[in-house]
C-alpha cells in the first residue's frame, strides 16, 4: 500500500493578500520571478513520492487551473493517482466552505477513494522544499495521532495560526492559535500528516457538529479534552512564510540572498512550474542590475537594484526599479522610479512616472492597469 497522498488548501489565506488575491488564489499567485505559490508544496510532494494529491478550490481559480494545465511538468498526468482538481461544490454543498474542515468536507470523495494509509495536508502560504517521507518516518515512530510540521518563530511580535509548546520528545504540551510565538515555542506551517481514515472520522464529525476551522475546532480542541495526541516536526531549513502583503514583497526579495536561494532550489529536489519557452533576456548599454532575480524574455536598459523581475519585462531608459516585485508583461517607461512597489502582469507605467512606497506598506497597482 503507498504511504501518503496529499491534499492543498488554494484558497485559505487569500483575504491576507489584498488586492494580489482578488482575480487568483493564493496557490497561484506569482513568486520567485517565475514560480507560483503551489509550486513549492506540490513539487516538494512529487519529489516525496506522493503521486495523488487533491488541490481544493474555492473561487477565482481559473489562473490556478491554467497553470496547473496537464500538470506535466510535475508528472502527474498519469492514468493512476495525479492531480484533482476540487471545485467548492463537489460533495453535494450548496455554499462555499469557510475552513479548512469544510473545505476537506468537500473532499471526502477524494479521500475515501485513496489506497494510503495517510495524508499530507498544506496551506500555500508558507514556502519551503520538504521531504514528507522525513515527517512521515517521524509521525510513524512518535506514535502521536497528528504531526504538526513546525519551526522557530523568526518573530515574535507576528501572530501564527497556530503555536507550540513542547517536551523533549517533541510532544505538543500546549497549542494556542492566532497569537504570537516565544522564543522556546514552535509555529506552524499549515502543514499536517494524520492517518486517513482517522482524518475522514474527524472531518464527518466536525462537520455534523458545526465546526470548520482546523486549527481551532480541530487541533486545538480535541487536543484540550485529550482527545489526540500531537507530534511537532522541526524543520530546520529554509522557510518563508507569505501571510501578508509586507511579508509577500519581503520574501520574494530574501530570494536575491543566496544562502535562502540555495535553502529552496536544490538540485536534488527541483521546484518545478509551468514551462514556457522565451528568449533569454536582454541587456542594453544602459542597465544597471545589482542584486536582482529577472527572468526570462526581458528587455533591461534602465536601472534595477534589489528586485524580482518575471517573465517579459521591459525597462526603458533611464527607469530605476528599487526593491520591488514587477509581474509579467509589464512595460516600465523612460524617466520612471518604482520603490518599494508591487506591480501586478501587464501593467503599462508610463514615462517618468514615479511610485513610492514603504517596506511595510507597498504600493500596488493592479493587472493591467496604466499608470
Amino acid at each position: 500500500m503507498k504511504k501518503l497522498s496529499g491534499i492543498i488548501f488554494s484558497n485559505i489565506y487569500d483575504g491576507a493578500l489584498g488586492d494580489l488575491t482578488a482575480k487568483r488564489t493564493v496557490a497561484s499567485l506569482p513568486f520567485g520571478g517565475r514560480y507560483r505559490q503551489i509550486d513549492f508544496v506540490l513539487s516538494s510532494m512529487v519529489n516525496s513520492n506522493i503521486t495523488s494529491v487533491g488541490v481544493i478550490t474555492k473561487y477565482n481559480y481559473e489562473s490556478l487551473m491554467d497553470h496547473l494545465g496537464s500538470c506535466e511538468e510535475w508528472d502527474l498526468n498519469r492514468k493512476n493517482g495525479g492531480l484533482y482538481i476540487i471545485p467548492p461544490f463537489a460533495f453535494g454543498r450548496s455554499d462555499v466552505y469557510h475552513g479548512k474542515l469544510e473545505a476537506l468536507h468537500t473532499a471526502l470523495n477524494f479521500l475515501k477513494s485513496q489506497n494510503t494509509e495517510y495524508i499530507v495536508l498544506s496551506d500555500t502560504i508558507t514556502i519551503c522544499n520538504i521531504d514528507y517521507r522525513d515527517v512521515l518516518s517521524n509521525h510513524i515512530a512518535s506514535g502521536k495521532d497528528v504531526t504538526a510540521i513546525a519551526s522557530k518563530p523568526r518573530s515574535g511580535a507576528d501572530n501564527y495560526p497556530a503555536v507550540f509548546e513542547v517536551d523533549r520528545n517533541k510532544s505538543a504540551k500546549s497549542i494556542t492559535v492566532n497569537c504570537p510565538a516565544g522564543k522556546n515555542s514552535y509555529v506552524g506551517f499549515g502543514m499536517f500528516v494524520m492517518e486517513r481514515e482517522a482524518l475522514i472520522k474527524v472531518v464527518e464529525e466536525c462537520v455534523s457538529a458545526g465546526f470548520y476551522h482546523f486549527e481551532k475546532d480541530f487541533l486545538q480542541k480535541y487536543f484540550n479534552e485529550g482527545k489526540i495526541t500531537v507530534n511537532v516536526y522541526n524543520f530546520e531549513g529554509t522557510v518563508l512564510r507569505n501571510r501578508d502583503i509586507a511579508t509577500y514583497l519581503k520574501n520574494n526579495l530574501k530570494l536575491t540572498d543566496e544562502k535562502v536561494h540555495s535553502g529552496l532550489f536544490k538540485p536534488a529536489a527541483p521546484i518545478y512550474t509551468k514551462v514556457r519557452d522565451e528568449i533569454p533576456t536582454y541587456y542594453g548599454d544602459t542597465s544597471s542590475v545589482n542584486e536582482c532575480i529577472v527572468a526570462d524574455g526581458c528587455v533591461i536598459r534602465g536601472e534595477l537594484e534589489n528586485s524580482v523581475l518575471f517573465r517579459d519585462v521591459k525597462v526603458e531608459e533611464s527607469a530605476k526599479v528599487i526593491g520591488s516585485v514587477i509581474m509579467q508583461g509589464t512595460k516600465i517607461g523612460k524617466g520612471a522610479y518604482i520603490e518599494n512597489a508591487i506591480i501586478d502582469k501587464n501593467v503599462t507605467i508610463t514615462e517618468g512616472a514615479r511610485l513610492i512606497g514603504a517596506k511595510h506598506s507597498p504600493v500596488i497597482v493592479k493587472k493591467g492597469e496604466t499608470i
